[in-house]
């Protein structure tokens, strides 16, 4: 039998044959396997009975990887690609997290010009670093190769936060991928209510929480991350919240690993860098050890002489091996070096028992404080914690200028319509002696602004009557800025009269490390350092920032560079932590101890307007035309803030006093006397008009026309044939009013004839007069 095969179904033959030939790539094979309606689901059980679901394999099969994570009706996909090579001369993990909460996925629009999502908000920034803190430290250090993982929110109601989603549903899609990572981890979210840890709670618990704590952990319950705030949460709560939210996430980790075997795909190779001749390790060694560990060892550097000292030497020690072994590249020697550098610094930290600058492991550094800089400022503070130095300043408003939320991040804050407390942290070049770009708001600054933030939001009052704006300039940074931050702002908020619960300090924790192998579980020793400086962060594997009252924590964030650190190391981190936090605070009290009492001239006042309900109106004035007269004469802003009362907030004392003053006048209403029809009245001219003249029955009347008709019994062209004038009283009889326009119908001609009455004059006060 003969087949004839045209042009279209010889290619359709031959895409069928390499669909089929086993010699495809596993990336082909996953999605051929998905399309043939592969889809594995597992469901992780919590001990609280909340369960949480992962699937993969239906959605985005052009991926590396891709999972699903949902938690009762919130759902979040995570896509993980990754490119098939490292860009040349990569030095580092350029991995990128976009992380973005959708309004079509809650059922909403955007109420924007466009319509549409625009920019990153705050809250998505946030959540993508908390992302990728989480993920970072379990890359192999040799992975150069650029990765981004995109957070897609499929749904979202009002009961579960997709943050924690998408840490979960990331870590399932880099594990099913053919992307090296030594995951998978679990996150579990953590809250504290009534001495009870609950696990995932809804954002109803959390409103009545102690805690909001995020928890990311490995194998063998090891710590990869801690992200969480509190309202003053004792030590030992903590660390119950801790222990028990890296035991739940062994559940999501078992589960996950499952999958992983069942369906994930081959590890690609890490392409591990350029191997280094050993005699050009053992040059660079040689050349640099004993002028490195002399500068590491003199406690009189600086952070800049420091850095001169070691740049001096990097320039000798390259220049010289690159003339004795001229066939390697310079950036080569110089990674050699930078190696080798941070080998001595760690090896000196356990041979010496001491840093670099002299201090012991639990030591700080020298702390000064200073309050109410600058008369005009309502509140400032300078703090200065060694080289690290921040000038923070307090600015109070009306409530007018909380900051709005747009309808998801109100979702996300548990129906907060605006926030009264904005911390704005600033970090310019300058602070670390360079020349660079001060423009929008980076990840960084955000990052740390939204910490220190968190750090100070418990001490303040719920029902203060102003609208708090701290700002965070630091001026100089070695170490810790941050923490310096909620240290600078509790005395400036104190300096302001702002009456916080009580004063709040932070401090940031290091840690070094040694292990017998790779595997984090033989964990040979280690280090905690106090109050570090930035080449200890730099040089080291832990930075855990905690702030918090003398009684408990407000804030905490822990960043690792290593796979994972036991719960024992973690909680002697926090006792260190709150050892030195007590230290602080007692030096900051020797500035500042509590909200100052006697009030600045530069602070602004409030008070609450009693007004009847009858009387919003008068107060009001015809399309707030009183309101804006107050505000443009005085500073002051008056809101309404109930069907009674106005909320009256002015810059000064002064302005105040005179903002009272133009209320009580437009209060104060005469009161309109009750004409009788018939009666007779005294009325005084204000205008002539060639119709006839303006008149006024009493002071507060609008003027009304007496018309030239009713002027005289005499037919007249002009009012003064009758020679009269403004400001000449006449006396008028009151008809009433017009039944169509409502003006009044007065006559003087119709008294020219004999007495017919008694005139009565309104010119007096309204209480004297009446029908």
């Amino acid at each position: 039998m003969t087949m004839i095969f045209t042009r279209k179904s010889l290619k359709l033959l031959n895409y069928r044959l390499r669909c089929l030939n086993p010699s495809i790539s596993s990336h082909k094979r996953s999605v051929q396997s998905a399309a043939n309606g592969e889809a594995p689901s597992v469901e992780v059980n919590f001990s609280n009975g909340r369960n949480m679901t992962f699937s993969s394999g239906r959605l985005a099969r052009f991926a590396n990887g891709s999972a699903v994570c949902q938690m009762g009706d919130t759902a979040v996909m995570v896509t993980a690609v990754a490119k098939p090579k490292p860009s040349p001369g990569q030095g580092f993990l350029p991995l990128v997290v976009d992380y973005r909460l959708k309004n079509a996925a809650s059922g909403r629009i955007p109420m924007n010009f466009m319509r549409r999502e625009l920019g990153p908000s705050e809250k998505e920034i946030l959540s993508a670093r908390l992302i990728d803190r989480s993920l970072r430290p379990l890359f192999s250090k040799d992975y150069r190769t650029e990765t981004q993982l995109v957070c897609n929110m499929l749904a979202m109601d009002a009961v579960h936060s997709p943050d924690i989603l998408a840490i979960n549903a990331a870590s399932m899609a880099l594990s099913l991928s053919d992307i090296p990572w030594n995951g998978p981890i679990g996150a579990v979210r953590v809250g504290f209510c009534d001495g009870e840890v609950l696990i995932n709670p809804t954002r109803r618990e959390l409103e009545s929480s102690q805690l909001d704590l995020v928890v990311s952990a490995t194998k063998q319950n090891l710590v990869v991350m801690l992200e969480g705030k509190g309202n003053v949460v004792l030590q030992q709560d903590l660390l119950k919240a801790i222990k028990q939210g890296t035991r739940e996430a062994q559940s999501i980790i078992h589960e996950i690993e499952r999958l992983q075997k069942a369906y994930g795909r081959q590890k690609r190779e890490v392409e591990a860098p350029p191997s280094v001749d050993p005699e050009l390790e053992q040059a660079v060694r040689s050349m640099c050890e004993m002028r490195l560990r002399e500068i590491f060892q003199d406690a009189q550097h600086d952070k800049i002489s420091r850095d001169n000292a070691v740049n001096e030497v990097r320039s000798n020690v390259i220049d010289k091996v690159w003339s004795s072994f001229p066939d390697t590249e310079p950036s080569l020697i110089g990674e050699q070096f930078n190696q080798t550098s941070r080998t001595i610094f760690r090896e000196l930290i356990f041979e010496r028992g001491q840093r670099c600058d002299g201090r012991d492991y639990d030591q700080l550094r020298n702390i000064s404080c200073q309050v109410d800089m600058y008369k005009p400022l309502h509140g400032s503070a300078l703090f200065q914690r060694g080289q690290t130095q921040v000038f923070c300043t307090v600015s109070l408003d009306s409530p007018e200028s909380a900051m709005k939320l747009d309808s998801l991040a109100a979702l996300d804050s548990g129906g907060l319509k605006a926030k009264n407390f904005m911390l704005h942290y600033e970090f310019p070049p300058y602070a670390t002696g360079e020349v660079g770009r001060i423009g929008p708001l980076g990840r960084r600054e955000l990052g740390h602004g939204a910490l220190a933030e968190r750090g100070l939001l418990p001490t303040l009052p719920h029902d203060y009557p102003f609208t708090v704006r701290l700002t965070s300039e630091v001026l100089e940074s070695n170490g810790s800025s941050s923490m310096a931050s909620v240290c600078g702002g509790s005395l400036a908020l104190m300096d302001a009269g702002v009456p916080v619960s009580a004063p709040a300090a932070g401090v940031a924790i290091g840690l070094v490390t040694k292990f017998e192998n790779e595997d984090t579980k033989h964990l040979q020793d280690y280090r905690i350092l106090t109050d570090i400086l930035g080449i200890e962060d730099y040089m080291g594997d832990m930075d855990m920032k905690v702030a918090g009252t003398r009684k408990g924590f407000t804030a905490i964030q822990a960043d690792l560079k290593i796979p994972g650190i036991p719960l024992k190391v973690v909680m002697e981190s926090l006792q260190k932590a709150t050892d030195a936090k007590s230290k602080i605070l007692d030096i900051m009290g020797e500035a500042i101890r509590e909200p100052r009492k006697y009030r600045k001239d530069s602070w602004p006042v409030s008070e609450t307007i009693t007004v009847e309900p009858h009387q919003r109106s008068q107060l009001i004035g015809p399309s707030g035309l009183h309101m804006k007269r107050i505000y443009l004469e005085t500073g002051a802003t008056l809101t309404a803030s109930g069907e009674s009362n106005f909320s009256l907030f002015a810059p000064s004392q002064a302005a105040m006093d005179e903002a009272k003053e133009l209320i009580e006048g437009y209060m104060v209403k005469e009161r309109v006397p009750d004409l009788e029809f018939g009666g007779i009245y005294t009325a005084k001219i204000t205008e002539l008009r060639d119709t006839g003249v303006m008149v006024v029955l009493y002071p507060s009347m609008p003027p009304a026309l007496l018309h030239n008709s009713q002027l005289d019994q005499r037919k007249i062209a002009h009012p003064s044939a009758l020679n009269l004038e403004v400001g000449q009283e006449i006396q008028v009889k009151y008809f009433g009013r017009d039944p169509v326009s409502g003006f009044m119908r007065l006559s003087r001609k119709v008294l020219q004839g004999p007495a017919l009455g008694i005139a009565r004059s309104l010119n007096k006060s309204a209480g004297e007069n009446g029908a």
